[in-house]
């Protein structure tokens, strides 16, 4: 674990100069048990906003010695005119590996993909003039490869939003995800269980408490509904650190 624990923070360094925020999140969840770390971007401009994650999860499926999943989110709004609107553009995909179920053999992995997805749509954002609050609601084609119904024309709606309450102390901030895309779930690991779904849902609210300007302590939740091949609803509490830049 102490190795894992400085290899994480090799990896936040790396990142510092290209980032507004690194996360740490210890996972909770049933079954899970292991870090996912978070480096995040938000940048207003003239004629709109960029936004991207980057996500590590160390020691999730068995693997030990390397991270267990990479994934990777950009999005890019272009404001409309002095509207509340803009149009939005968004790629995504990743990777993730775990233990070769075929034969095992200690440090032999199979690796697999996150499909890439690009995604544009109608953004309508709003902002409270003193920014304490906000909303941005989404409304989006998302085009998605290899999916197993060979069907990549896809939907998304998303919520993102923030609340800084208690003098600035306390933040609460969080997204909300739901699209199609055909996909399968098991209960039993893939075993020989298998269901084929059409719908997911995904949403991680996080709550911070602001020690300093730059360090905050909290919680995030991921609430799913079909994903990452478990079926139904799942609940995934994780303990969190922020430093931001």
């Amino acid at each position: 674990m102490k190795k894992l624990v400085l290899a994480c923070i090799a990896f936040l360094i790396t990142f510092v100069a290209f980032s507004q925020n690194v996360q740490l999140h210890y996972d909770m969840g049933n079954g899970r048990g292991y870090l996912t770390s978070t480096v995040e971007m938000f940048r207003p401009d003239k004629t709109g906003n960029t936004f991207f994650f980057i996500d590590f999860d160390y020691g999730g499926n068995d693997v030990a010695k390397a991270p267990s999943l990479s994934y990777f989110e950009i999005a890019r709004c272009f404001k409309l005119g002095k509207s509340p609107f803009s149009w939005h553009v968004e790629y995504n995909g990743g990777l993730f590996q775990k233990y070769a179920e075929a034969p095992k053999v200690p440090g032999t992995y199979e690796g697999h993909s996150i499909s890439n997805a690009w995604l544009t749509g109608v953004d309508y954002s709003w902002n409270a003039q003193d920014f304490s609050k906000g909303i941005s609601l989404k409304v989006l084609y998302k085009n998605i490869a290899n999916t197993p119904d060979d069907k990549p024309n896809n939907f998304q709606l998303t919520a993102v939003w923030y609340l800084n309450f208690a003098k600035g102390k306390m933040r609460f901030n969080g997204f909300a995800d739901f699209w199609k895309e055909t996909h399968t779930v098991s209960n039993d690991g893939f075993q020989r269980n298998f269901q084929s779904k059409k719908y997911i849902f995904l949403a991680e609210p996080q709550l911070w408490y602001n020690f300093t300007p730059k360090f905050a302590a909290g919680s995030e939740i991921e609430i799913s509904n079909n994903f990452a091949g478990n079926p139904g609803f799942m609940i995934n509490p994780s303990a969190s650190l922020k430093y931001t830049f």
